[in-house]
């Protein structure tokens, strides 16, 4: 009895021995089978992409338009010699963190697509000149975007709830364009206002309720784009700003305009229509409505009934000077 046990025993090991060996030696193939799919997509993916590279003004440039790209592939960075993306429209939903292998991108342009964050690793692109993300979802602008430090023109335009800019955003030394327009500022940024070069700012679109008291600081600013926001006064610095040859206001809810502004010899084009401007001044029919000439008349109609109240008061003494003198 004890022998046949034993030799059932031995039969029952032997076929479990056998059953697990197979079992591994299925889940190998199996893997290997996913390894060998997996090596396949990728190169399917490369050459794909491949097809997008082209070669423009002497850059290397990936251009996708209008293709279903959520996200992008890890084999991507095989491409690291790009200098420049150009994705639109493809409903891509992130930056991927491997953006820095690319240290030679001079251009990054994801702008109309579904992006949501800037990844930190963006502040490894110190050649980096132009980030153009506007028409996307982002909502954070992360502090190392200051690392980028050869950047010159950003634009982050229409992203909705963006509301906010960190404080080392200054340090973006060769910034001369911005464009953060149909965003959610309630204020002008005091970073943006220390930017030391910035030539070109768009801030129209937010909800801007006033403008800073040092906003002349922004020596190098020649156009300012203020259209569409909540504005009830203009600060008197703003007649500083020597620089400036181009103001936009409209649509805002601004009762005066400051009569220092007459002095701005520079300032080319101006515009305040759409404004609950408290004096009602009409040029000629040939004459634009609103622009500079309407802001000169403005002021001088302005000096003129303030001269006026002026004299009026000093002919007409009040009623309680008028019964002390009496008495």
């Amino acid at each position: 009895i004890m022998v046949g046990v034993a030799v059932c025993s031995s039969v029952s090991s032997i076929k479990a021995l056998w059953e697990t060996r197979i079992r591994r030696w299925k889940e190998e193939k199996g893997e290997e089978e996913e390894l060998s799919l997996g090596v396949w997509e990728d190169r399917a993916t490369l050459a794909r992409l491949k097809q997008k590279l082209q070669t423009e003004d002497g850059r290397l440039v990936l251009r996708i338009e209008q293709e279903e790209w959520e996200t992008l592939p890890g084999c991507l960075v095989q491409f690291s010699q790009v200098q420049e993306w150009q994705i639109h429209r493809t409903g891509l939903q992130k930056i991927p963190h491997f953006i820095s292998s690319f240290q030679n991108l001079l251009v990054l342009d994801l702008s109309r697509n579904g992006v949501t964050e800037i990844p930190r690793q963006i502040g490894k692109l110190t050649r980096l000149r132009e980030l153009l993300l506007s028409y996307n979802r982002v909502q954070f602008v992360p502090e190392e975007l200051s690392s980028c430090e050869s950047l010159e023109r950003l634009e982050l335009a229409m992203n909705r709830d963006l509301d906010h800019l960190p404080d080392q955003f200054r340090n973006l030394k060769k910034l001369q364009h911005l464009d953060l327009s149909m965003n959610d500022f309630t204020c002008l940024p005091d970073c943006v206002v220390a930017l030391p070069v910035l030539e070109w700012l768009d801030m129209g679109g937010n909800r801007l309720q006033h403008l800073p008291e040092d906003i002349d600081r922004m020596e190098k600013l020649h156009t300012l784009w203020l259209q569409r926001n909540e504005l009830e006064k203009l600060p008197d610095c703003i007649s500083r700003m020597a620089s400036l040859d181009t103001l936009v206001l409209s649509c805002n809810k601004l009762r005066d305009i400051p009569p220092l502004m007459e002095d701005m010899s520079n300032l080319r084009f101006v515009n305040f229509r759409d404004n609950p401007l408290t004096l009602d001044v009409t040029l000629p029919y040939d004459r634009e409505m609103f622009g500079r000439e309407f802001m000169q008349m403005y002021i001088h109609e302005s000096r003129k009934r303030a001269y006026a109240l002026s004299d009026d008061s000093s002919n007409h003494p009040s009623s309680v000077s008028s019964s002390a003198a009496a008495f």
